[in-house]
């Protein structure tokens, strides 16, 4: 790997944060690195971030989620002052890995460090594509939107996540028929 965050200077260490602070405690630890002239000794902080498929009246839409909501992820060169430096931020509220507050924490491993940071590579189609979130559930009601059974109620009976399908059983003429739609093709009751 050309840019594996693993052979990078510093290791990595997983910082907690105020849950949905996560951007604003980043920039403070950006506007502290550099008034206390750090940035030779902490490097990189990251928020993991995913793409995830939602749907939003009816249209399909890709937006980026935290993959670890209230955690940051730094890489540095842990002595006294970069530890000092991290932990006294606005916003941070301690280190994963320390089990005591005077304790220094624990980098993380190289396998955490290419799952969480790495690049996705062209034959991990799978991983590289957005996960979709999933807004429906199995035996939920719904309106179809458009097709052949526009204004018709059923009841969800199958998803199909990959494909973003949902199987709905539809009342036609006193008969449940189980017909297969697209997630933009029905919407909740």
């Amino acid at each position: 790997m050309e840019d594996d965050p693993w052979t990078r200077p510093g290791s990595w260490y997983v910082v907690h944060t105020q849950s949905g602070y996560e951007k604003k405690v980043t920039a403070n630890l950006h506007a502290r690195i550099q008034s206390m002239d750090m940035e030779h000794k902490i490097y990189e902080v990251v928020i993991p971030m995913e793409d995830v498929v939602e749907f939003k009246n009816g249209k399909k839409q890709t937006v980026q989620r935290k993959v670890f909501p209230g955690y940051l992820l730094v890489r540095c060169e842990m002595d006294d002052e970069s530890w000092y430096c991290i932990r006294n931020t606005p916003g941070v509220t301690g280190f994963v890995g320390q089990s005591d507050r005077g304790q220094r924490p624990a980098p993380l491993r190289r396998r955490e460090v290419r799952t969480f940071l790495a690049p996705k590579t062209d034959g991990a189609e799978a991983a590289a594509r957005p996960k979709p979130k999933l807004d429906y559930e199995v035996g939920e009601a719904v309106r179809v939107k458009e097709g052949p059974f526009a204004d018709f109620a059923g009841e969800i009976a199958e998803i199909n996540a990959d494909h973003l399908k949902l199987k709905v059983l539809v009342n036609i003429f006193g008969r449940e028929t189980l017909v297969e739609m697209d997630f933009s093709q029905v919407s909740k009751l």
